[in-house]
């Protein structure tokens, strides 16, 4: 199985020999790193310190939560218990208290064995690479030091689930009355997890007629939780069977989403902040902005940067990594910015990826443009991607796999940022080929504007990596 230390956190599958996997050893000992560490970096924003904690419904959630709690007040920290609380709750949760950091308790996107620690700073949002190294290496030092019985903290237990959607219908650019004028029907698949106890409440204060499947929190997952459109099939069918406007598909800490149309095709996850994007950046346009910019991740759809352009802005691209996303959008100011697999991160709201605030907005669009959501897709740039991975046994090809792209492709354009993306700026496509921050594989992402071509894009790098590694 697997213990992945990186930029998104400490994941793994739970069970088995600590060190390996994801165990109460391994937890107690990042969870006192992440304690240690946020003493030494900062003064407590009160009295005490304090940090929120949050976690979404996976069947070892209630367990790490345990741990991670207990080890948190051991340190002499006082703890926010959010409960089941999406990712995005809990980073609200960190500004609406006023706390010093959070911990969520989520895989995000990866099936039920699989659990992790996702680690915040003071203002919600995920911590930098280097603050993520000095945690990683205080955890391997084993030198632990607890607080004493009259030192231990203290525990608060609150829902923060209604004060997440009040601040999303406060956005000005949400407007929850047109979306009730238009009397959307949807369906919505929140995959046995939170997204089934946020998502309707805030459909419903948008006035949303929503039919949920999948919608009991028991972290039994129905299907693979990654939102993509072969995961989605019953979604589709009950969009079409129910007569709805739409299809929404949550992950289940609540970070990612993709929509279906009101045909049962997909209107494709890439396009999710595209979409999004399209309708803040014309909102700006329209009241004399200025200086737009949008940031997505390398590996995102060529389409926000068409879209970014067409308005008059600047698009700028980031590392993979939600972190190296907010980052690049504190740094330019970014209106908008986001990931193609579905993450929404609208800094008038928070700098975190958000499925709630991205519903509100795509609503929001739909509402005023009086269109369905295959019309509107249609409007949109055409690109297609092709997702592909390869399973890897050693580490180590990494780096002997990029070397052997970056030769084959020496004389195109090369970004080496995040692994190795070629753009081939003349067909309009481009091919990314990375070590994933979340799974033991290699990501191979390539884009075209049609099926085609990014298939075939991609089939060139697979032969190039499977060369490598086939000759190991």
């Amino acid at each position: 199985m697997a213990l992945i230390k990186s930029i998104s956190g400490i994941r793994g599958t739970i069970g088995g020999p600590a060190g390996e996997n994801l165990t109460p050893v391994d937890i107690v000992k990042f969870t006192y790193a992440y304690c240690k560490c946020l003493k030494a970096r900062k003064a407590p924003c009160g009295e005490r310190y304090r940090i929120a904690v949050g976690r979404d419904a996976r069947i070892s959630g209630e367990m790490v939560e345990q741990l991670v709690v207990g080890t948190a007040i051991s340190c002499g920290v006082d703890v926010i218990r959010c409960g089941l609380a999406s990712t995005p709750t809990t980073e609200l949760a960190v500004t609406l208290s006023g706390a010093d950091g959070g911990i969520i308790i989520t895989a995000s996107h990866n099936p039920a064995q699989w659990n992790a620690l996702k680690l915040l700073n003071e203002r919600g949002e995920f911590l930098t690479a280097e603050e993520g190294g000095e945690i990683l290496a205080c955890a391997e030092e084993g030198d632990f030091d607890f607080s004493a019985a009259e030192e231990i903290g203290c525990i608060e237990d609150r829902d923060f689930t209604d004060e997440h959607i009040d601040a999303v219908l406060a956005l000005d650019a949400v407007d929850a009355d047109a979306v009730r004028k238009a009397g959307f029907r949807v369906v919505l698949d929140a995959v046995n997890s939170v997204g089934g106890i946020i998502m309707p409440r805030l459909l419903a204060r948008m006035g949303v007629e929503c039919i949920t499947v999948n919608g009991e929190p028991t972290g039994e997952f129905a299907h693979n939780p990654e939102p993509l459109p072969e995961h989605l099939v019953e979604l589709s069918e009950r969009v079409v069977a129910e007569k709805a406007d739409l299809g929404i598909s949550v992950d289940p800490d609540v970070d990612r989403l993709a929509f279906i149309c009101e045909d049962g095709k997909p209107f494709v996850e890439e396009y999710t902040l595209v979409a999004v994007a399209d309708y803040l950046l014309a909102d700006a346009v329209r009241r004399g902005a200025k200086d737009l910019h949008t940031v997505s991740n390398l590996s995102s759809s060529r389409a926000l940067r068409d879209v970014t352009e067409g308005y008059g802005g600047t698009y700028h691209a980031s590392a993979v990594g939600e972190v190296n996303v907010t980052t690049m959008i504190h740094k330019t100011g970014a209106l908008i910015g986001g990931e193609g697999n579905g993450g929404v991160i609208y800094p008038a709201c928070h700098c975190g990826r958000d499925a709630m605030v991205g519903v509100a907005l795509f609503l929001s669009q739909l509402a005023k443009k009086g269109t369905g959501a295959a019309a509107y897709r249609s409007t949109l740039p055409q690109y297609f991607i092709a997702k592909n991975r390869i399973e890897l046994s050693d580490s180590s090809l990494v780096g002997r796999v990029l070397d052997a792209v970056k030769t084959r492709y020496a004389d195109e354009k090369l970004n080496t940022v995040d692994g190795v993306k070629v753009d081939f700026e003349e067909s309009r496509s481009w091919v990314h080929l990375r070590a994933s921050n979340t799974e033991p594989i290699i990501r191979i992402y390539a884009e075209a504007p049609d099926r085609d071509a990014a298939e075939a894009r991609a089939r060139e790098v697979i032969e190039i990596a499977k060369s490598v590694i086939g000759n190991v």
